[in-house]
This record gives C-alpha cells, structure tokens and sequence, in this order.
C-alpha cells in the first residue's frame, strides 16, 4: 500500500487520535543498543549532536534523561503517502491559528503530533475540526 495523495481525501479522511502516554525529547551521545531497547523509544533520529530520542516521560525520569517539555501525541488515522504535499502545512496551520506548536514526524503509514501536554485537548479538537470541515477551514 502506498497511501494516500489526495490532500483535500486525507484531511477528511483523517482520525486525529490522543494517545495516553506523555513523551519527551531527549538525547544520547552514545548510545549502546542495550540502552535503546530499554528506552523503547517512540522515534530515533541521529543528529550530529547525538541521538535524538522520543520516549515516554515516565522512562526518560527513570534514566535521568534530561528533557525540556512534555508533549503528547497525536495520530493522524489516515494512511498518508510520504510524497503527499501539503497535510503538514495543514495541520500545522491549524494548529498556529490555536496557537500551539507542533512537532511533526511523519512514519511509513501516519504522521504524529506532539503537542505540549497542556495545549493537547485544545490540538485534539482543532484537527478534529479540521478533518470534519476540511481545507476550506483553515
């Protein structure tokens, strides 16, 4: 399955769900394997700085993982292409007019906002809005 193109069918088409957990950005300089598989992190990314880490709060505290702010996510249900144009600059528009930042990492089948904790419910319900009027909304 490639997913989909379409930007006015993915934002229809899209569930923006709030996942439970709280996550945190955080990064390593070396990190062995052993470690990673403890930290069970969300999402990697080598950086030439270190390994950037997207873990759950909880963990990052128990590894004393420094961190600044704690985000939560939110997935796009939508099976969205990596060639796709344009639904991150949607969501993200939509969330700028809500005033709230985003961090976005798009993966093979979905996109995930992290949002600061205190702004998600407010996230939630703009991209909820945004699925439902579509790109006439924004």
């Amino acid at each position: 399955m490639s997913g989909e193109k379409n930007l006015q069918k993915l934002i229809l088409s899209m569930i923006p769900v709030l996942l439970d957990k709280e996550y945190v950005f955080g990064t390593l300089i070396s990190p062995s394997i052993e470690r990673l598989s403890r930290l069970a992190p969300m999402g990697t990314f080598f950086e030439e700085e270190g390994l950037t880490v997207i873990i759950e709060k909880k963990v990052a505290d128990e590894f004393n993982i420094a961190y600044q702010g704690v985000f939560k996510c939110i997935t796009l249900s939508v099976h969205s292409s990596l060639n796709a144009i344009g639904l991150t600059a949607a969501v993200t528009t939509k969330l700028t007019q809500l005033n709230i930042s985003a961090n976005v990492v798009a993966a093979y089948y979905h996109d995930h906002i992290f949002v600061p904790l205190r702004d998600a419910d407010k996230a939630l319900k703009g991209l909820t809005e945004l699925s439902s009027q579509g790109l006439d909304s924004l």
